[in-house]
């Protein structure tokens, strides 16, 4: 009853036909629909069963060597490893079902052309096409679907601006470091790229962050920058109204005013055309993002090209949009489950889920350069996929997204580790690793590498969760059967990093596919903005020296304030 009771506070003008009869998940506020539910489908149930009795990847031989061969994909330069999953092969094959019966590749399909998916039936919603992967159809073999033409057409004309852009800068060399601004998507993705290839770095070249409201985040990163005449500023809001950003953009401008320097000689901003920000007075140049582009989806599109090309250099930021590129068509294309490395991701994540019953998935990558992929991935996976209703406005009667977290190996595996292995909530676990280093700096220390180190401990770590090991002692003991699986490359390049960013793309995706869920809104995050501005009204009254009595929860908090 706790969501009928949310429902008649949240929603008082339709509250007598909210009260639900049956279970939340077969319910609806208006309209109706005669779409079968999750538990209604056959593969749902076949799953079900295979489920009461998994593999046991515990048992002697269960992780054989031709378990291992047999149990692995690769694309676009990643292999997939999953012989350490709970599946076999009838397993697969009633996953794959399930992917047929939701389909997937239909609904793939049409969010690659452009048909308008950002939408929840009957309701008020965005109703937006999804094209981030335009973004990077600007190869060859393009989607010649008119809307996702259109888009990818509208990028080239950005790429080709970024492009000269990068070449002036070269030429003058006026700016050497570059201060992003913005929030969400538009600084989670963007940074979690740029930190994940300093290898490739330009030399005598900088980027900083500042996302964080406070004011903190701003002073630290300022006081950073060796020399201010030489910093490039680039603000990042596609409305031009987000209140964060403007906030902070204000601030950075303030204190380059207190420095003795013109702003406008300094700041660049990416935009909607047309916003309040598309000013060529107020920034030196606009680069344009477009409705259709969710934050979290952004990375590929102008909200980390500029800043990208900056930092790693226009040819590296066209690398990272060839791996994605490549990755979307593995995507669209390959259609044999065992061949497609985004669905059968998402497939061996729904199996772990909803069919034995795991609440949260770790992602472990075992590249340092990675620190903070696993922090873009929480927005990526938490916002699109942590909802409650399906497409039709239904509450679902089955579980959704899982809670993503994780930190790289090997610091993690003398933190958290312990719980994984021995724990009483089993948590599956996706790891990262690669062949090579990317400074190429290493020596052997004992006969080995500090490559081979790391990568000897990503899979020990593997084998250990999945085959565990029984002593007489059982304060020794691993019980095993902790699925997970791992992702591989031979070095982490930029095109590699945008083929494993478009891998979890679309493995996000395809879930909320399989789950009928709208995973490009975001009504999750409203609510808190409506209230925050609320408690901003009453600090605005504090500010004007007008008395704020307690007389709500809001002000009652206010005070409460040291």
């Amino acid at each position: 009853m706790q969501r009928q009771s949310l429902l008649l506070v949240l929603l008082p003008a339709v509250a007598a036909a909210a009260v639900p009869t049956t279970m939340p998940g077969l319910m609806r506020l208006k309209g109706g629909s005669s779409m079968p539910t999750w538990s209604d489908n056959p593969a749902v149930i076949k799953l079900r069963e295979i489920a009461k009795n998994p593999y046991d990847l515990s048992a002697k031989d269960a992780i054989s060597p031709a378990r291992i061969n047999m149990m692995q994909a690769s694309a676009c330069g990643l292999k997939l490893l999953y012989g350490t999953e709970r599946v076999d092969e009838a397993t697969i094959d009633a996953l794959a079902n399930l992917a047929k019966e939701r389909d997937v590749f239909g609904k793939m399909k049409a969010m690659m052309d452009g048909e308008v998916i950002n939408k929840i039936e009957s309701y008020e919603s965005e109703n937006r096409k999804v094209l981030h992967t335009a973004m990077r159809d600007v190869f060859d073999k393009r989607n010649e679907a008119p809307a996702a033409k259109e888009a990818s057409d509208l990028e080239m004309a950005e790429l080709s601006k970024l492009k000269d852009w990068c070449n002036k800068l070269d030429k003058e060399k006026t700016f050497t470091d570059l201060v992003l601004i913005g929030i969400g998507g538009s600084d989670l993705g963007p940074r979690a790229l740029y930190l994940a290839l300093q290898g490739y770095k330009k030399d005598n070249r900088r980027v900083h962050f500042v996302s964080n409201v406070d004011p903190d985040d701003a002073a630290m990163v300022l006081k950073g920058i060796p020399d201010l005449s030489k910093t490039l500023v680039l603000v990042c809001s596609k409305s031009g109204g987000t209140l964060e950003t403007l906030t902070n953009e204000q601030l950075v401008r303030d204190f380059f005013v207190k420095k003795g320097l013109d702003p406008k000689k300094h700041f660049a901003c990416v935009t909607g055309k047309g916003s309040p920000m598309d000013n060529p007075a107020e920034y030196l140049i606009s680069f344009y993002m477009f409705d259709y582009i969710g934050g979290r989806y952004s990375a590929t599109s102008m909200v980390g090209g500029p800043m990208l090309a900056f930092g790693l250099g226009y040819q590296n930021y066209e690398m990272i949009l060839k791996g994605a590129h490549d990755m979307d068509r593995n995507a669209i294309s390959e259609k044999d489950v065992r061949k497609n490395l985004p669905l059968l991701l998402a497939l061996l994540g729904v199996w772990n889920r909803n069919f034995l019953g795991h609440q949260t998935l770790a992602v472990l990558p075992y590249s340092q350069a990675l620190v903070r992929f696993t922090a873009h991935l929480q927005q990526l996976d938490m916002e699109s996929n942590g909802k409650h209703i399906d497409r039709e406005g239904r509450f679902v009667d089955y579980a959704t997204g899982p809670i993503i977290w994780g930190e790289p190996g090997t610091n993690g595996q003398h933190s958290f580790y312990q719980l994984i292995h021995q724990g009483t909530d089993v948590v599956p676990c996706e790891f990262v690793g690669f062949t090579n280093s990317q400074f190429g700096m290493d020596l052997d220390v004992k006969g080995t590498t500090s490559q081979q180190k790391l990568n000897s401990n990503l899979l020990a770590q593997s084998l250990a969760m999945a085959q565990g090991h029984i002593t007489s002692n059982p304060n020794k003991c691993f019980d095993g059967n902790r699925p997970n699986c791992i992702i591989l490359g031979k070095k982490l390049d930029p095109y590699t990093l945008g083929a494993l960013l478009s891998l979890y793309e679309h493995k996000v995706a395809f879930q909320g596919f399989l789950w009928d869920i709208n995973s490009f809104d975001q009504e999750g995050v409203q609510l808190g903005k409506v209230l925050a501005n609320q408690f901003l009204d009453i600090y605005q009254k504090v500010n004007k020296g007008e008395s704020v009595p307690a007389t709500d929860n809001l002000s009652a908090l206010v005070q409460q304030m040291p």
